[in-house]
């Protein structure tokens, strides 16, 4: 089944056109995309903008997504506000576990190499920065592209010139999925999901011009369903998303195709179990992987297909209430497996940026949204 790529925009503004509950903001419909001062009453919409997220080197199957936000200290590396970093799980061979690359999205111009480490590292969904100027990034690596020779992984640690300065390993770190990171200036914390043993840690860290310092680290939650799978190398917990408001983490596992909450996360030192199930939608979760929070509040999922597959659906991007309710949905490639990683980014009172990455075409999909 084809699908028109205009279509698919129409569907994705149409998807979160929904009030934000204590901004009163919304996105607005797709003819006033890009509004300036003196365009405010133009009718074509901007052009969705796609690039390869492949790198000299060949790697594949891009995974994580972060953003470059306008407090990051960009120092002199090549990093700029409004670049976008997409992490790559597989080598040139397409062998899990094995890639070694972050790729820069610049806002224009062609994408750049911004980080390449020594094979096999397997950089994976778990990618993120820090105002100071820190780009951390989470590994699961093999040595074969298999299950069977997966490590524990670890979190890297890359200042704003590519350099890998610190890597962090511990038993909370075990198979690390993906992670999302809540940055408060001299600290910081780090929530990952973990795919060898289904469970979902936090790790609390200072942070200075110097790098991380880590304080504690605890397991929070457990129980995820968990698996090796050809397919996908693991289906096990991933995509997190952290609500300051509330306290409460976000986990959408895979395996167990819903998303659950978990209470008090921030002060959380014990689990006591997976939290509780807010949102388990058979007809249109297929393989519940990343996530990220759009700013009308809504939760955004992507399904990669290894679970309760179904073709009249392929690669989607799944809109839903932190309550449950299904909002929308649209897909990223034609075919099934293609969506994994996805970020938001608020650049202004008027406008957001939504990005996914697409592993059939190995490239990035750049949304330009403006709210209202």
């Amino acid at each position: 089944m084809q699908y028109d790529r205009s279509a698919v925009v129409r569907k994705l503004v149409a998807s979160i056109t929904l009030a934000a509950a204590t901004s009163g903001l919304a996105f607005a419909q797709a003819s006033h995309v890009n509004r300036s001062s003196d365009s405010d009453d133009a009718f074509l919409p901007s052009p969705v903008r796609m690039a390869s997220t492949v790198p000299s080197n060949g790697d594949v199957n891009p995974y994580g997504v972060a953003f470059i936000k306008n407090n990051f200290l960009t120092g002199s590396g090549p990093l700029q506000y409004g670049d976008i970093l997409v992490s790559n799980f597989n080598n040139k061979n397409n062998l899990q576990g094995t890639g070694t690359t972050i790729v820069r999205i610049p806002k224009s111009g062609s994408p750049a190499l911004f980080f390449q480490g020594t094979s096999p590292l397997g950089l994976s969904t778990g990618l993120g920065t820090l105002q100071y100027g820190f780009v951390l990034v989470a590994n699961l690596p093999t040595q074969d592209g298999t299950a069977a020779t997966a490590g524990r992984g670890s979190l890297l640690v890359i200042n704003n010139q590519g350099k890998l300065i610190q890597t962090f390993t511990s038993s909370q770190i075990n198979g690390p999925w993906d992670a999302t990171v809540v940055d408060n200036g001299d600290r910081a914390t780090v929530y990952i999901s973990n795919a060898l043993d289904g469970t979902v840690s936090r790790i609390d860290f200072a942070v200075n011009f110097n790098g991380l310092t880590k304080l504690d680290h605890y397991t929070i939650a457990s129980g995820f369903m968990h698996q090796p799978d050809p397919a996908a190398l693991f289906d096990a917990p991933t995509g997190l998303v952290y609500d300051r408001n509330t306290d409460k983490l976000y986990v959408a596992s895979t395996l167990d195709n819903a998303v659950f909450v978990v209470d008090n996360a921030s002060k959380r030192t014990t689990s006591n179990g997976p939290g509780e199930i807010v949102y388990k939608d058979n007809a249109h979760l297929h393989g519940a992987l990343a996530m990220a929070e759009a700013p009308n509040g809504h939760l955004l999922v992507t399904n990669n297909d290894v679970i309760n597959a179904d073709p009249n659906q392929p690669s989607e991007i799944v809109e839903f209430t932190k309550h449950g309710e299904f909002v929308k949905e649209i897909p990223v490639d034609p075919n099934l497996g293609g969506s994994f990683g996805l970020g938001v980014n608020r650049v202004s009172d008027d406008t957001a940026i939504l990005a996914a990455v697409d592993d059939n075409t190995a490239s990035i999909t750049i949304w330009t949204l403006p709210l209202e």
